[in-house]
């Protein structure tokens, strides 16, 4: 028993010694030359790896709603959140967003546009009623985020709603 422990024991510290990426094929540390500078790189951000089980970033499939019904604006302690109400132009409309059509949250002479936009299944859905494809969304924004921005506009593919700052 105590030459099994032993040996366990001798060959678990020779191996650990060897290191773990080593065995599988992995870079050992860089030389000192190929260092990157400090402030170009963030340890909190992983570096892009290719791998087994990484997919390429989906497209975009998003369509804008068919008609937003409410536009809502709640305080909070922190900011405000934005909520909109729509109707889409089938049944089975998910994963909702209200999304800037530029891309960034930055107000144009004080006015933030937002696109209400959904996704729909692949397949062929019933229309339905009203009710039945009535959709909601919110947006949180922060004190600082709203601090430059006067009016918000909530556009869909038929109308678009506009709330003021009070």
């Amino acid at each position: 028993m105590k030459k099994t422990l032993t040996v366990l024991l001798a060959a678990s510290l020779i191996l650990s010694g060897c290191g773990w990426r080593s065995w599988f094929g992995g870079r050992d540390a860089p030389p000192s030359g190929d260092l990157a500078p400090i402030e170009a790189t963030n340890p909190l951000i992983p570096a892009e790896r290719p791998g087994l089980f990484r997919r390429p970033d989906a497209a975009d499939t998003t369509v804008l709603i068919a008609k937003v019904t409410k536009l809502q604006i709640d305080q909070t302690p922190t900011g405000a959140i934005i909520l909109a109400e729509g109707i889409g132009s089938r049944q089975g409309a998910y994963a909702t967003v209200l999304t800037p059509p530029s891309g960034t949250m930055i107000p144009e002479d004080g006015i933030l546009k937002l696109d209400f936009r959904v996704n729909y299944p692949a397949y062929d859905t019933p229309i339905g009623s009203e009710q039945s494809r009535k959709v909601n969304d919110g947006l949180s924004l922060t004190r600082q985020e709203l601090a430059g921005i006067r009016q918000v506009v909530v556009t869909g593919a038929q109308n678009a709603m506009q709330s003021r700052r009070r």
